[in-house]
């Protein structure tokens, strides 16, 4: 475990250092969030019906966009092949930098969100189920992606690649993580989304870093 913590506190250490790539993340997220309803029109009604897609879609593209360099520096200065060797777990280390990238990517989003709805007319309750959807969901973004960015590491071209590979492994996420919001507020209750989408995390949490750190031992050795 101490391992672990290190691993995430150096990178949160390094993305302190790197500003501008964390807050890439949040000001895109906002962008988006922000200009929607400046195209759409001041209809509340359709404010409200759109607003769990765009703040969902907004936050998946977002954390996509830290994705690339999740590995890629530590291969390119070689920390990635110190620590394939170390003592301790390579696929506990990944977890770390798993966990360290969804507290800088994913995180901010989860608390940005509410804010960001109530230019969409969403009651408390539609809020709150928005926050927790995002909660269970972005941790999912973050340990999907991961696979990904182990597998495109060193690959020319890694980030369109990238994109074609995770994208479609989101939109179960997607889904119910937009569809809970639009379950709370046509009254049928979200609790069946948000059980799924907890279940989604589970299951993403136990095979994602095991995955990750088998596409990185391959990166390695090519």
């Amino acid at each position: 475990m101490s391992a672990f913590v290190a691993i995430v506190r150096r990178d949160l250490t390094l993305a302190l250092r790197r500003k501008n790539e964390v807050i890439t993340s949040v000001f895109f997220f906002v962008v988006v969030a922000a200009l929607f309803p400046l195209g759409i029109g001041p209809e509340m009604n359709t404010l409200r019906l759109v607003a769990p897609g765009i703040l969902w879609i907004g936050a998946l593209l977002a954390s996509m966009l830290s994705l690339g360099r999740m590995f890629a520096a530590d291969f390119a200065d070689g920390t990635l092949e110190q620590m394939a060797l170390s003592p301790n777990s390579l696929t506990m280390l990944v977890a770390a930098k798993i966990l360290a990238h969804w507290l800088l990517s994913g995180l901010p989003l989860v608390l940005l969100a509410p804010v960001l709805g109530l230019q969409f007319d969403l009651s408390a309750n539609a809020l709150w189920i928005l926050t927790l959807s995002l909660l269970l969901g972005t941790p999912i973004l973050s340990l999907i992606g991961a696979i990904g960015a182990a597998l495109t590491l060193g690959v020319r071209g890694g980030d369109v690649l990238l994109s074609l590979l995770v994208l479609p492994l989101y939109v179960p996420a997607l889904v119910f993580g937009a569809g809970a919001v639009q379950a709370e507020l046509s009254g049928l209750g979200a609790s069946a989304h948000l059980s799924i989408l907890a279940a989604m995390a589970l299951v993403a949490a136990v095979f994602s870093p095991w995955a990750s750190a088998a596409a990185l031992r391959i990166a390695l050795e090519s």
